[in-house]
């Protein structure tokens, strides 16, 4: 279901602008279809063909996604959320009221330090099973950030995302800022977000300054060199006045070498953003690793003092084994997890990757 759909529903019921407007507005926050104003019960207010209808359609959109399990860690709860037909996609509660929610059931793109990757994509997620995601969220304590970093490349679902996003900017009473479109790279993504009424906050996945180890990574990400992805998202942080968040998976031996440290300075000092290190979140049988503790220490000591704003962010649900679509992984089993195939790197990088080992 888009919302597209489900509006003509209310519209066909006799709701006007204001009426479908207050029920998005309450099922958004997870309230009953039919509750009154401070100042007007439903029956004072909503005609009376949509009041009949509200159980029928309270049970559709209930139907839209279901919490299947609960995962408790340090940084927040991690939702295992099943949709009508049967799919599964993960919701994460985080610190602060954030919630990061999924856009695709699997991913195209396949970065190789990612479970979700594995499994290719399986199908969109609608605007409504966005949404829903948030209502199921709000149901157990407030929200008021999502990010748009969970299962799925949201530039390939660009329509449902973007309508979800204005939603929940307008009547879903989301900040614009605390809203992030998170992307590996895609045109069309900085064709789109400048025409739109609700601008979202800009994460970019970047991961290495090195456009063949990047395309080795990301291996059906956009072939954008690491430089022009960088301009662009200079560009979209002083159009909206709001810095780009830069996401950069540590994989040891890999992209942490002091090599990428000055790259990412030549890059990104004096730019409008700031580099968020995530140590890689470790995935069974994986041929990945993440730094050691004092190495990612220096690297941030390294940036910091060379004028570029660095963080780390832990990937959510480690300390459960529930990053990266592993829940689902676990859930659907792993005979119906596709595994990516993985190609020796090409020779330079081999050669740089064995050198940063030895």
């Amino acid at each position: 279901m888009r919302h597209s759909d489900f509006d003509q529903r209310l519209a066909a019921l006799g709701a006007l602008p204001v009426h479908r407007g207050r029920v998005m507005r309450v099922w958004l926050n997870g309230q009953a279809l039919d509750t009154g104003t401070r100042r007007r019960s439903a029956e004072h207010f909503l005609p009376l063909a949509l009041r009949d209808a509200v159980p029928a359609l309270t049970a559709e959109l209930d139907g839209l996604a279901r919490v299947r399990s609960e995962h408790a860690g340090n940084d927040g709860s991690r939702l295992l959320v099943e949709l009508a037909d049967g799919q599964m996609v993960e919701s994460v509660l985080l610190p602060r009221d954030g919630l990061c929610v999924s856009t695709q059931v699997g991913c195209a793109v396949g970065c190789r330090f990612c479970m979700t990757g594995k499994s290719g994509l399986i199908r969109q997620v609608t605007s409504m099973e966005i949404l829903a995601q948030v209502v199921l969220a709000r149901r157990l304590r407030a929200v008021k950030k999502v990010v748009f970093m969970g299962m799925g490349e949201p530039a390939h679902n660009l329509d449902n995302v973007l309508e979800a996003i204005d939603l929940l900017g307008t009547e879903g009473s989301i900040g614009h800022k605390n809203l992030v479109f998170s992307t590996v790279g895609d045109l069309r993504v900085f064709e789109a977000l400048p025409r739109q009424r609700i601008k979202p906050a800009l994460a970019l996945s970047l991961h290495t300054t090195k456009a063949e180890l990047r395309a080795h990574l990301l291996p059906r990400a956009p072939k954008i060199a690491p430089e022009e992805l960088i301009e662009l998202g200079e560009k979209y942080a002083r159009d909206t006045d709001y810095p780009i968040q830069y996401q950069w998976t540590l994989l040891k031996g890999i992209n942490d070498g002091d090599d990428e440290l000055d790259a990412v300075v030549r890059l990104l000092k004096g730019k409008y953003g700031v580099l968020n290190v995530i140590p890689f979140n470790s995935l069974d049988g994986d041929d990945y690793q993440r730094p050691g503790s004092e190495r990612i220490r220096e690297i941030v000591r390294s940036l910091q003092s060379r004028g570029v704003l660095t963080k780390v962010r832990n990937s959510a649900g480690q300390d459960v084994d529930g990053g990266c679509g592993q829940l689902r992984a676990r859930a659907v089993g792993a005979a119906q997890v596709v595994e990516l195939r993985r190609k020796p790197i090409a020779t330079p990088v081999a050669v740089q990757a064995r050198a940063l080992r030895a």
